[in-house]
Order: C-alpha cells, then structure tokens, then sequence
C-alpha cells in the first residue's frame, strides 16, 4: 500500500525538491501519493509543476497532489515534512535592521538572540497549530521539523504535544563533517563522528579518520591560509575551543559575544563576502529579498529546462521514514529533541541536537553524558535563553521574551539593559500584527 507523505509550506523550492527526490529513491516510497500544501496558490502551483518533472525524470509510479487545505494533506499521513516560513521576508526584515539600528549586527537571524527569538514567537503558535491538525488527521504520523528557530521550535512542539513523534532536522551535522574531510583530504566514508550540544552550535566531539582522531590533521590544516579564510570564525572557536563547532561562521559569529561587538573585529572576522562562511551584514536578508523578485523566473526555468539530478542527497529525513515505516532499515541521525538527561550538564527540558537511532520502533536519543565544561557553559547560555522565549511565545508574556533577548551574548556585550529593553519593544511593534499571543508589549 502506498505511503502519504504530506509537505506542509511546500512553496520552498529547494526544501521540497531535494526532498522528493531523495523520497522517490527508496523502493518503499517509489510510488508514494505527495500531498503538497501550502498558504501561497501561486507558489503551490509552481512547487507541483516541479515536483511532477522529478517524478517523470525518474519514472516513478507516485503522484502528487496539490492542496490549500492543511486537513487534506495531513489526513492519514504517514509522515509529514514542515518547512514553513511565519511570515514574508517584508515582515522578517526587521529582525535585523531593528537591531542594527541599536548596534547589534546580524548576519542571519534564523537561530537565537534577538532575531532568532522573534521569529520564533511568530512561528511557535503556528506550528502548534499544525500540531493539533496533526494529533486530529494522522496521530501516528512521523513529524520532520525542518523550520527555523529550530531548537526553540522542536522545545515548543515536543512540551506541548509529547505524545507526537516529532524531531528537527538540520544539515550542519553531516555538511560540516563532509566539509571537515575535504580539508583535510579524507575520503568521506571514512570519516567517523560523534555531535552533540544544540542546533547550529552541536560540537563534533569526535571526529575520526579510520578509527583514529583527526583532529591533529586538522590542526595543520588550519595554518594554510586558504582553509583558514574558508572558515575564519569557526576556526577560531576550534582554535580556542578544541572542538569544531557545527553550522557556518556567519550563523555561529552571532551566537557568540566575541566577533560582532565592534567594528575591527567585525572586520577582522566577519570578511563581508556572500557565502555562508562569511559574516557579512544581513546576508540571508540580501539574498531573500533579491530571490523574491526573482524565484519565479528560476523555477520557471528550471522547469522548462533544468536537470534533475535523481541521486539521493545528504538530508536524514527520508531515511528516517525507511527506518520507521519503509523497509525498517535502522539509521543514526542528528536530531533535536528534549533534553531528557541525555546531556547531563545542559538543562533538563531544554532543546538539544544529539544522535538518535531511528527504527520501527521510532526515535532512540543516545545518550552522551557531560560536555567539556567550557562548551556547555556557551551552549547552556543559549538554550535558556532559548526555554524562556519558548515560555513567552506560548503564554504570550512579553517580559520572558524580554529577557530572553537580554541575555544573548551578543546582544549583552553591546547593549544596556534599557537600550536592550527599547530595541525589544520596537520588535514587537514592527511584528505585532503576527504576534496575536501578546496582548500587550511593556
């Protein structure tokens, strides 16, 4: 019998089309009914159209369908898949210039500290809502979270509605040990790692080369210039820390309080090129505004003359599916989940990202004991900064996002207390209209 796989904000290209294809890989979905929804006809439109071109390039027996209605496609869905955006880039925007404004100078915004934690009172209520259409249509579903914040995002869905299987997925586990066995020119496969701490700042606690610690390989690979520029912010940390951290050096400069507090060592460290290694001032900002003027044209495009590429990617989420209800092949993934003593001196309850087997049975946390003290000083930070923001979004308590805001590293090493406090209720007024939750914003 086929499989139901719902796609809920289908409308974001990339996501969707890396994701059918690597679905369509498996011979247990090969001809899995795809049930794409989303809020945006004109996207949903679209994001069909291509998600058709990849069936037929690989001529799988699967359909799609397309849908406005979250009930349709979540309906006796096996698995569910969110990549979902609380807001348009017009609304999101002021995440970042808001903060700029006070001297807090932002180069994503999707994670923590002032920008991360708006766009999580934005988006917790509405992923609880898809959590209680969820618990109605497809109870036994598996539900992958790739929405952002996503530490602040899985804490709030997983506290609310412990009974669903839920987990968060992000890339920067396997991408950055990809990346960490290129420079030090290992073959991929035989590279062995163990992470575990929080999304975007997990620490690649081991990381190994048959079996033997490849850190020192790294240590001299870091003097050539060319891998130090590569990654200067996160080299750093390794440098400093011991231990590599996960996601770019544009994403962790923000998290921290040492390279963004002062315009010499924003010059220093964050070089202002447009990859994700580079810190540049608002450049996730740059490239969605350009790409909504522009993403119409590309999936146009691609449609009418773009390849598909049908070899499977790196993304855990359809291997997650297989292990659970495809053909039961058991898989190790990173994962984010609550901290339910799996981590041992980071906050019970809080968001953590740690390996996780994933069978028939479902989800199995792995359990890793202490961190190095020094690193989960800097995760522990976060993560309650983190559990107060999630606290304020569900209650709608203006305060607790308050305070949650004036903790950040970063935002602490440059603001005032009441200089934190003015910028926080500028937030809120700028996002108010998708803030329904808080009823007042003193």
């Amino acid at each position: 019998m086929s499989k139901k796989i719902a796609f809920i904000g289908a409308g974001s290209m990339g996501f969707t089309r890396g994701l059918v294809r690597d679905l369509l890989t498996f011979p247990a979905f090969a001809d899995a009914e795809i049930w794409l929804m989303d809020i945006n006809k004109e996207r949903l439109k679209w994001v069909k159209l291509a998600v058709d071109k990849i069936i037929k390039a690989g001529n799988y027996p699967a359909k799609s369908i397309a849908t406005l209605s979250r009930k349709e496609a979540l309906k006796g869905a096996d698995g569910v898949l969110c990549t979902i955006l609380s807001g348009d880039v017009d609304i999101w925007k002021y995440d970042i210039t808001i903060p700029e404004k006070y001297g807090v100078d932002i180069n994503v915004g999707d994670t923590r500290g002032p920008s991360g934690i708006f766009r999580a009172a934005r988006t917790i209520p509405v992923l609880l809502d898809i959590c209680k259409d969820i618990e109605r249509y497809c109870p036994n579903a598996i539900f992958l979270n790739y929405t952002n914040p996503m530490a602040m995002n899985c804490k709030a869905m997983q506290m609310m509605f412990p009974k669903l299987k839920i987990t968060g997925l992000c890339h920067s586990v396997q991408g950055t040990a990809h990346e960490l066995a290129k420079r030090i020119n290992a073959p991929v496969e035989e590279i062995t790692y163990f992470t575990a701490g929080i999304n975007h700042q997990a620490w690649m606690l081991r990381f190994e080369w048959n079996g033997k610690d490849a850190y020192p390989l790294y240590r001299k690979a870091i003097k050539k210039p060319e891998i130090w520029k590569k990654d200067i912010v996160r080299n750093e940390m390794f440098r400093h820390l011991d231990y590599f951290v996960t996601e770019s050096s544009g994403h962790n400069s923000e998290y921290v309080a040492w390279f963004r507090k002062r315009k010499d060592l924003l010059k220093k460290y964050c070089s202002g090129g447009t990859s994700w290694n580079d810190g540049a001032h608002a450049m996730i900002l740059k490239a969605y505004t350009k790409r909504k003027h522009i993403w119409k044209r590309d999936i146009k495009k691609w449609i009418a003359t773009g390849k598909v590429d049908l070899p499977r990617g790196q993304e855990y989420a359809c291997y997650i599916f297989n292990a659970i209800f495809g053909d039961n092949t058991p898989f190790e993934f990173n994962g984010n989940v609550i901290n339910n003593g799996s981590i041992t001196n980071l906050p019970k309850e809080t968001c953590v990202e740690i390996p996780v087997w994933t069978s028939k049975r479902g989800f199995d946390p792995v359990f890793v004991g202490d961190l190095p003290e020094h690193l989960a000083i800097l995760n522990n930070i976060s993560a309650r900064c983190e559990n107060i923001a999630v606290e304020g979004a569900i209650s709608g308590d203006p305060r607790k996002i308050f305070h949650a805001v004036l903790f950040d590293p970063l935002t602490s090493a440059v603001l005032s207390m009441q200089e934190t406090q003015d910028m926080v209720s500028e937030m809120f007024q700028a996002s108010k209209n998708y803030l329904p939750q808080f009823k007042s914003f003193k």
